[in-house]
């Protein structure tokens, strides 16, 4: 993700903040004001955002002093300007208690907001690194724009205000929220960097005018449909603005690729990574110390595969163990002088690159832009949407948040730095949840009964897998599982069949195709009878949503119409993969994999399947689920639904 979140609390945090973090990630000199810190240093002062300024008598864009932090943000949550209020109060006759309530905003709180990272992908922080400032002007301004449209969206749509006893109702701040921006300019390895630490106050106003505290939990649940839609838009931004277009990359075999401005060379992207090999090999060998770890009885303490939450804590304390200390702020200006002197003793026999950035990029550009339509066809949208969600949460449930972050990624990928239609993200979600999933929730609470709280699975129509039975002389499995991942309980399991194991993603990245491959086909058949134009679309649609390799081939368009679908789960088809010449290469799918791939497709169908009989006839009886009410006057009970599954957060 490109963009992360943290709590901030009162105290200890909040001090880190005030000498670090608002002075350039450096090491603020003692006993030096802020403002007269961040001159002397050329680091960029912080700047207020957000719809809930004017409550607090404040503008977007003010300069964010250090008093004002300090009410804010490490005194429980008070108002900016409590001081001047309370001086004012004091002057006038007032009690100190009086004047002191009169700079309160509600309730004290220890979690006195959360503090969001923006930063863009490497290939725009380069061309921002490297280019002439009117590029990195633009950049700047298109990272701005992304990270106020992602501001809106959470204040319109995330945040939420607790209330009551227990805080069992909950109320969108309709006067938006507050929030203080400080710009950074390099990691920790001195390598370029753009980034932004937007330190959002959980206070915001209800609709009688009392404060109270954003929700922490939503917060994080909607983190990385927040991140996508930050990376949707600085990519488009960037792309529309400088004339350029977005290729996918695949950087780590199993995981999704990556959307990065083509015609960048790879070579570039290397010299920017030396922290990221760094956590690398230190993950390495702590994945090997975690696959072949015993407990006393020579058992495996956790799971064969390093599963995608076990790698995904490991590579935290990869990243923590091989920290480097921070270094001292320079102005920008020093920084891009020594980041270009950099570059080119990295690249001493292709330098030239460096001074032809941009023009590689737009020559790029115009290659994918003449190859590549931007056709989003919002059924197909809907399929490969819901495949994907389906096969990458655990045991295929999720929310409405997992098909909105899928949404836009599928919307990345598909437009190549192209600007979108405003709500079309939410159009493909609803379209996908009204033909794609069933609704398998049992909520006893109103807040169940939510949309953003609907648990779903997909409905499929496929042909039917190969049968996996247990072999008669397998072994008897245990009937305990190991914990997937460091820190998990050891608990008692059922019983599980030979390769029920969290495995990586490689596999599941492939049984999405599949099951996307095979609805696609679904599909083209009815357009090819309905129209050329039509089919034509689909298939464009396919070849810049999905790489080709990645799907079973459609029949060819003057073939016979009433030609037999192809199986479900073609093996061959996808073994054919391994002798691609294309990113697919990196995934490395070996004999084992593809076997792996086909035991775990056979359990999530008969999953879904089972599930579906299950829910099909409720569906089909009962009435329609209660209506929403509406968001400023619904109780909205925050305990969690028993039909809610640990896992399927991402």
């Amino acid at each position: 993700m490109t963009m992360d979140i943290t709590l901030i609390t009162a105290g200890q945090m909040y001090r880190y903040y005030l000498r670090q973090v608002v002075f350039g990630d450096s090491r603020r000199p003692a006993r030096t004001p802020l403002a007269k810190a961040q001159e002397e240093a050329g680091v960029p002062v912080g700047r207020w955002m957000g719809r809930g300024l004017a409550a607090l008598g404040l503008a977007a864009g003010d300069v964010v002093t250090e008093a004002q932090l300090r009410n804010l943000f490490g005194e429980r949550g008070r108002h900016p300007h409590a001081d001047l209020i309370e001086a004012d109060l004091l002057a006038a006759g007032k009690s100190p208690k009086a004047a002191w309530k009169a700079g309160a905003l509600g309730r004290r709180v220890k979690v006195t907001g959360f503090d969001l990272v923006f930063r863009p992908q490497p290939t725009i922080y380069l061309l921002w690194a490297l280019g002439d400032d009117e590029t990195r002007r633009v950049i700047e301004a298109a990272h701005e724009r992304a990270i106020e449209k992602v501001l809106e969206w959470i204040e319109d749509q995330v945040a939420v205000i607790r209330f009551g006893k227990d805080g069992v109702y909950q109320v969108r701040p309709p006067g938006g929220l507050v929030a203080a921006r400080f710009r950074h300019y390099e990691a920790r390895s001195g390598m370029p960097l753009l980034h932004d630490h937007l330190l959002l106050s959980v206070k915001g106003q209800r609709l009688d005018g009392t404060w109270g505290s954003v929700h922490s939990e939503v917060m994080f649940e909607n983190t990385v449909a927040a991140s996508a839609l930050y990376n949707e838009i600085v990519m488009a931004e960037v792309c529309e603005a400088l004339g350029l277009a977005s290729e996918p990359r695949t950087v780590t075999a199993g995981r999704r690729p990556v959307m990065e401005i083509a015609g960048v060379p790879h070579e570039l992207i290397r010299w920017t990574s030396r922290r990221s090999d760094q956590i690398a090999a230190c993950r390495a060998d702590l994945e090997h110390e975690y696959v072949t770890a015993v407990d006393d009885d020579g058992n495996l303490k956790f799971a064969p595969e390093v599963s995608e939450k076990a790698r995904a804590k490991l590579n935290a304390i990869a990243a923590k163990m091989t920290r480097p200390p921070k270094q001292q702020t320079r102005p920008l200006a020093q920084l891009r002088e020594d980041w270009q002197a950099s570059a080119r003793a990295f690249l001493a026999d292709a330098a030239h690159l460096i001074d032809s950035l941009l023009e590689r990029a737009r020559a790029a550009a115009r290659a994918i832009r003449a190859r590549v339509a931007a056709v989003v066809d919002v059924a197909l949208a809907a399929v490969d949407v819901t495949a994907m969600v389906f096969v990458m949460n655990k045991d295929g449930y999720f929310h409405r948040r997992h098909l909105l972050a899928e949404a836009r990624r599928h919307l990345a990928l598909v437009l190549r730095g192209r600007r979108r239609a405003p709500g079309l993200d939410e159009k493909i979600v609803d379209a996908a949840i009204a033909t794609h999933c069933l609704d398998i929730s049992e909520p006893k609470t109103l807040r169940g009964r939510m949309p953003a709280y609907r648990f779903y699975t997909a409905r499929w129509s496929l042909a039917d897998p190969p049968d996996r039975r247990r072999p008669p002389d397998a072994e008897p499995e245990s009937d305990h599982r190991p914990p997937a991942g460091p820190g998990d309980p050891d608990m008692p399991r059922l019983p599980l069949e030979p390769g029920d194991w969290d495995i990586p993603r490689v596999p599941l990245l492939y049984q999405r195709a599949v099951i996307a491959s095979t609805v696609l086909n679904a599909r083209l058949r009815t357009a090819r009878r309905t129209g050329r134009a039509l089919y034509d679309d689909v298939v464009v649609h396919q070849q810049a949503a999905m790489p080709e390799q990645l799907l079973i081939p459609f029949p060819d368009a003057d073939s016979d119409a009433d030609l037999e679908p192809r199986s479900a789960l073609d093996m061959a088809a996808l073994r054919a993969l391994k002798k691609s010449r294309t990113d697919v290469e990196a995934l490395d799918l070996t004999a084992e994999r593809l076997r792996h791939l086909q035991d775990a497709f056979t359990t999530a169908a008969d999953r879904a399947r089972a599930t579906m009989d299950r829910y099909a006839d409720r569906e089909d009886t009962s009435g329609p689920h209660p209506a929403r009410e509406d968001d400023q006057r619904a109780h909205q009970p925050h305990q969690p639904g028993p039909g809610r599954n640990p896992g399927a957060h991402r």
